[in-house]
């Protein structure tokens, strides 16, 4: 398949019926949480559907910046700005578990490799 007939392969079209205004909100130390308020195609409230929030922040590491993100299980700002710490914390525990979980199959694999006889050495 050439690069052409790749791009004309991906959809680019906009579901209407899932949109969403975001608005951001910081206090410029900590991290910002995203509101995700469900709109319209006309760009009208949707009172059907409720509003989302995402907690974001990030911790510096040897590398550089961490990002964390975690979705806020809260229906206003206010309750959405109070489960941020906790939020926060188990996204940092989930993210941990996955690299301790990818450095033990990298383990694995190099001990798998050095298993590997190969005859005449």
């Amino acid at each position: 398949m050439s690069k052409q007939e790749s791009v004309q392969n991906i959809n680019f079209t906009i579901d209407q019926n899932n949109l969403f205004r975001e608005e951001s909100i910081t206090d410029f130390k900590v991290g910002s949480i995203r509101r995700l308020v469900p709109i319209k195609p006309d760009g009208t409230p949707d009172a059907s559907r409720t509003e989302l929030f995402i907690g974001q922040t990030q911790l510096m590491s040897p590398e550089g910046p961490l990002p964390i993100q975690s979705e806020l299980e809260a229906k206003t700002l206010a309750e959405a700005i109070a489960v941020f710490p906790t939020a926060m914390k188990e996204a940092l525990a989930e993210m941990v578990e996955q690299l301790q979980q990818l450095q033990r199959q990298r383990q694995t694999q190099e001990r798998d490799k050095s298993r590997i006889i190969v005859p005449g050495r």
